[in-house]
């Protein structure tokens, strides 16, 4: 199971970190996945984090702007995310991807993932 928190209202050009608690040992297999969903558009890939820690992938929208890690310690996975703007708002989803390595596009898709946390709503106003 995973449970995505740390979603809430932010001003322009601020910060938020969520968290995503995830079950399990197997925890440190995963790949772990950030997506959003804004109103009326599809899911999108924003980032992820190999088993380790040691490879992240972004979407060109966030990067510079956002930064994944993990813990696998505590079975956790962040979202730093700086400098927001308006168009960031959306529901944030973190994944995990069974399949423990990243080729093609499978970390990019929603359909390269297994499991999805509920969601946690992030609202930028102007």
């Amino acid at each position: 199971q995973l449970q995505a928190s740390g979603g809430g209202l932010v001003q322009a050009g601020g910060s938020l970190r969520l968290s995503c608690a995830a079950s399990g040992r197997i925890f440190s297999t995963y790949v772990m996945g950030w997506f959003r969903q804004a109103p009326g558009k599809e899911r999108e890939f924003v980032a992820a984090i190999n088993r380790s820690g040691g490879t992240t992938y972004y979407a060109d929208s966030v990067k510079g702007q956002f930064t994944i890690s993990r813990d696998n310690a505590k079975n956790m996975v962040y979202l730093q995310m700086s400098s927001l703007k308006p168009e960031d708002t959306a529901v944030y989803y973190c994944a995990a991807r069974r399949l423990g390595y990243c080729s093609g596009s499978g970390c990019y898709d929603v359909g390269g993932y297994d499991a999805w946390g509920q969601g946690t709503l992030v609202t930028v106003s102007s």
